[in-house]
């Protein structure tokens, strides 16, 4: 077991950092108004499927983990419509990036938790289940601010034909 997980959850973190890769790849076309349509493939599959996975974990109740599960497909329903469908015309444009920023941010947002979960050092700086603390709240008001400020600048910088 690679950092105590199951095989089946280890695959499910794989996929999700390739969502995330792909995702920061995408965010970057964005930001330089490139179309990036093989990062923003495989992000939005990648994304689908973390989502699918993430569901057919183990789990007992309802929990923060589900909850943000169910709000990624949500996201994916638009961002996977205004691109595919309605190719990012009009206001699908905007829709679009704010969609599949946020489901990126997500995927970021759990990537922090589970860092500092499952990573010794971050974990002792931000003990507990789930995390609590100055420096695990910092980093994850951070990967916030970031994401807020990249996506004011995509919504205004990307402009695909």
């Amino acid at each position: 077991m690679i950092l105590g997980l199951t095989p089946f959850a280890a695959a499910h973190t794989l996929i999700t950092l390739v969502a995330i890769v792909s995702g920061l790849a995408m965010l970057n076309g964005m930001l330089r108004n490139r179309r990036r349509d093989g990062a923003t493939a495989l992000f939005l599959l990648f994304s689908v499927l973390t989502a699918i996975t993430g569901f057919l974990l183990p789990y007992a109740a309802i929990t923060p983990a589900v909850v943000l599960g169910i709000v990624l497909s949500v996201l994916l329903v638009p961002a996977l419509a205004s691109r595919y469908v309605f190719r990012m015309a009009g206001a699908w444009r905007w829709i679009f990036v704010v969609t599949a920023l946020v489901s990126l941010y997500l995927n970021c947002f759990v990537l922090v938790v589970q860092s500092f979960q499952k990573i010794p050092p971050l974990h002792a700086l931000a003990p507990g289940i789930p995390p609590a603390g100055p420096i695990f709240a910092a980093t994850q008001g951070l990967v916030l601010i970031a994401f807020i400020v990249a996506g004011y600048l995509a919504v205004r910088r990307f402009r695909p034909r």
